[in-house]
């Protein structure tokens, strides 16, 4: 049942975007990072956890994951360095998926050949 409700809960997180992105004139870039905003400001009211909770990688893996691990680096940064864990938290929790996009980004460059016009 838990993967069900993963699939549900992540499939309308992004069947929103996919309407705003086919609805609207946002940008594909202004959508993510709205989607990585939302997910910081619902996890500062408390809402995103009782989501994790609930629908686990159905809300975690979408983009709004990630605003939501940005802001739990910088809160437990934050109580343990003060304020220069503002700076600090959001990257130190968020390495290890940076990290792999750059290498996985690197892999692709280095696989295909770019189809610039």
């Amino acid at each position: 049942m838990n993967y069900l409700w993963a699939f549900i809960i992540g499939g309308i997180i992004c069947s929103i975007g996919q309407f705003f992105i086919d609805k609207t004139a946002l940008t594909p870039a202004k959508l993510l990072t709205g989607y990585v905003c939302s997910g910081v400001f619902l996890s500062l009211f408390g809402i995103y956890e009782k989501l994790e909770k609930f629908a686990g990688a159905g809300v975690t893996v979408p983009l709004t994951g990630f605003g939501h691990t940005l802001f739990q680096g910088v809160k437990k940064a934050v109580e343990k360095d003060g304020f220069l864990g503002i700076f600090t938290g959001g990257l130190t929790a968020t390495a290890g998926g940076i990290t792999a996009a750059i290498f996985f980004a690197l892999i692709a460059s280095l696989i295909f050949k770019p189809n610039s016009k």
